[in-house]
């Protein structure tokens, strides 16, 4: 079974219903237990870093989350669950983050320099760097497009852990992962066929 973090934030039943569509048990929980259990971990994320941030910090599930990160289970972040694993965000007053990958989360340049709006929502292509652990691309489009909503991007020091890179104005981290730790700024769960390969390669980890 997966455990999809709930703290208050998120659309966490479209989550649920994307592993539903590929047949992956997903329990949407707040309990300690459950997520200690469980063989694979879904960090989601909607809204403001702080917000969210807060919201582990509440009910104490901002340690536990950092022990299932480091302790080789499947765990997977979404959108701002991605932006989490960071040491800090510009949003929020500058917001820590749990610090579990080195770098900081950016905002996106304004619009009267870019032309682009913020926040980026909609589709966007993904480019995969050759190289990399492509265990959630697999069997994927060979022109993989995913359902982008978000205003901040992460920054990584380490280059070495960006599995894959957007563009919309800037380039910047679409995927990142070391280990058994993988995190997504798109929203797979609404991202389509290509979308949801991704939960069910996911899926087949914790196998």
């Amino acid at each position: 079974m997966i455990a999809i973090i709930d703290y208050g934030m998120g659309n966490l039943r479209s989550v649920q219903k994307g592993f539903e569509k590929v047949g992956v048990a997903a329990e949407i929980t707040d309990d300690t237990k459950v997520i200690e259990k469980a063989e694979g971990v879904v960090l989601p994320g909607v809204g403001a870093f702080k917000d969210c941030y807060d919201g582990l910090v509440s009910r104490g599930l901002d340690g536990l989350v950092k022990d299932i990160a480091l302790s080789g289970r499947p765990f997977l972040g979404i959108c701002v669950g991605l932006q989490l694993l960071f040491e800090s965000s510009e949003e929020g007053a500058g917001s820590p983050g749990l610090g579990l990958m080195r770098g900081h989360v950016r905002r996106f340049d304004d619009a009267r320099t870019t032309g682009l709006k913020v926040p980026h929502m909609g589709w966007n292509r993904l480019q995969p760097v050759e190289g990399r652990n492509m265990t959630l691309l697999k069997g994927i489009s060979d022109a993989p497009y995913a359902y982008f909503v978000h205003s901040y991007y992460a920054d990584p020091v380490d280059d070495s852990v960006v599995l894959a890179r957007c563009t919309y104005g800037a380039t910047f981290p679409a995927m990142v992962g070391q280990g058994n730790l993988f995190a997504v700024q798109f929203h797979p769960e609404k991202s389509q066929v290509d979308g949801i390969a991704m939960l069910r390669n996911f899926g087949e980890l914790t196998k």
